[in-house]
């Protein structure tokens, strides 16, 4: 067997010619997205998970777009722009990621921005490829700026209950009605009030609401989750449990810094990064601020609520039990599921960028985030089967019905297939 026949043989069962040489390596475009993670979100300036991955989502775009007009290969996001010959790549992706991220952090965050980009950009060699990689940036960072002016990330949406009490059925805040002017607010009540990323209106993923209170259908579902997602739940086992701790880390940290791995883990080059991660974040931050939407359109509450208080939902099925709490909580509404929308769009778009559902990927959540968890790192080889669980985990967190999490799905699913469709497309 000669060497090219070898090399095909190999080239195809890795799944790809950009598997055949590529190494499993960092490139400008993860370290980027790992640099400004910090930026957006932490212990000292944090930010919700919803707003944190549409800042997120802008970077990456400009990264994408600058990442397109030096290597090419696929439509860019916003306006074409014409790289220089020779432009460096390295500058140009820390270009666009620091200045699009610098524009919309929190002042505290923007020294630490500063050093982070003097830092990087003293690794790439002085020259004319720096200067212009750094122009190419600068045009990207500014085009998705300017495209997102207006888009109401900077709005106040208060939040008011529509009684008090409110009536059965409806969300309760964490701090009760009516919530003192300076409690903590309801999460991201804005977040489907801000201006998506691939449509105009995103009430074209609206999906039909929860199930009736006085369903069969509710009352399985309560069952369930009064069952399995009660703090001292007898039934949830030990590993189920854990499930549930693994998946409620903050969404945007977990997933941002998976999709790093797993783009690292396949080798992907400078551009195949920049693509992927703009498909999935694309889908994701747009699933959101329709999940988003939905949740402060239907105000459904939760099981924290609904299961202490079952005896004034109008079911006779469903029996009152004021000791029930929830393993986790939240302070957003109920349906639908947060998790069900946001990691069904990126599991649908990771699946659609390397055209299968099939793949192997280790996903890793914080023990310093979550305290209580025991196994770090979970390996998974379909993707579906990765769904799945996350369903499970957030039932057995008390947090969702299945029903829920059901419909996140779909919002989710009909989000990323919109997205892969329309952007991102190879050149023609």
């Amino acid at each position: 067997m000669n060497t090219r026949l070898i090399a095909l043989l190999i080239c195809l069962l890795l799944g790809g010619p950009h598997r055949l040489w590529a190494q499993p390596a960092p490139n400008a475009v993860t370290e980027w997205a790992t640099l400004v993670q910090t930026s957006i979100h932490n212990a000292a300036a944090p930010r919700s998970a919803g707003t944190s991955q549409v800042l997120h989502t802008m970077v990456v775009l400009a990264m994408y777009d600058a990442v397109m007009a030096i290597e090419g290969g696929y439509e860019p996001y916003g306006p074409r722009i014409k790289a220089p010959l020779g432009a460096d790549v390295r500058a140009a992706v820390a270009a666009a990621a620091y200045l699009t991220a610098r524009a919309r952090i929190v002042a505290s965050e923007v020294p630490a921005l500063d050093a982070k980009f003097a830092a990087y950009m003293a690794t790439v060699p002085d020259g004319a490829g720096k200067t212009a990689g750094t122009l190419v940036g600068e045009r990207a960072a500014t085009a998705i700026l300017t495209m997102r002016a207006g888009d109401g990330f900077f709005n106040a949406v208060p939040y008011a209950c529509s009684a008090v009490p409110p009536p059965p059925g409806e969300f309760v805040p964490d701090t009760g009605c009516p919530a003192s002017p300076s409690a903590p607010q309801p999460v991201d009540a804005k977040l489907g009030q801000i201006a998506p990323f691939s449509v105009r209106d995103i009430s074209r993923f609206r999906i039909d609401g929860p199930e009736p209170m006085t369903s069969s259908g509710y009352v399985e579902d309560f069952e369930e989750t009064r069952d399995y997602g009660r703090a001292d739940s007898a039934l949830r086992t030990a590993e189920q449990t854990d499930i549930a701790y693994f998946w409620s880390e903050h969404p945007y940290v977990h997933w941002n810094r998976n999709l790093v791995s797993l783009a690292i883990s396949q080798g992907l080059g400078v551009a195949e990064t920049a693509r992927l991660f703009a498909m999935v974040h694309t889908a994701a931050t747009d699933a959101v601020i329709a999940g988003f939407a939905a949740k402060y359109h239907y105000r459904a509450w939760r099981p924290r609520t609904a299961i202490p208080l079952a005896d004034a939902d109008g079911n006779p099925d469903t029996d009152g039990d004021p000791t029930w709490r929830p393993l986790l909580s939240v302070n957003h509404p109920e349906y639908p599921s947060g998790h069900g929308f946001w990691s069904s769009a990126v599991l649908d778009a990771v699946g659609a960028f390397f055209g299968t559902h099939k793949l192997t990927w280790t996903i890793a959540t914080s023990k310093a985030a979550v305290p209580a968890l025991v196994q770090t790192e979970r390996t998974y080889h379909r993707l579906n089967v990765l769904m799945r669980e996350i369903g499970d985990a957030r039932v057995w967190a008390g947090l969702h019905w299945r029903h829920a999490i059901r419909d996140g799905v779909r919002i989710g699913r009909r989000v990323s297939a919109h997205v892969s469709k329309r952007y991102f497309r190879p050149e023609r």
